[in-house]
């Protein structure tokens, strides 16, 4: 889903759970962390507004810990195009 110039990245977590949203680009630098807290059970958002980086892939990687140490990790791509 190519995006110009923010994008919002939802995440859902069944419980009260750490969760970081790290952007990293083509290279595997980290460029941005878009959320990094607790947060409860239900559907939140991230929103990474990419102003001033360049065109091309990006890749955003969530990571959820829950409070009995449940874990959750994935990693995705986006399309930043201007």
């Amino acid at each position: 889903n190519p995006f110009n110039p923010s994008t919002v990245i939802r995440f859902a977590v069944p419980i009260e759970s750490r969760v970081s949203v790290t952007v990293y680009n083509q290279i595997g630098r980290e460029v941005a962390r878009v959320a990094d807290g607790s947060f409860g059970p239900g559907v939140h958002e991230a929103r990474w507004n990419a102003a001033g980086m360049a065109s091309g892939l990006y890749f955003y990687h969530i990571n959820a810990v829950g409070v009995k140490g449940e874990r959750f990790s994935r990693t995705s791509k986006m399309l930043l195009m201007r």
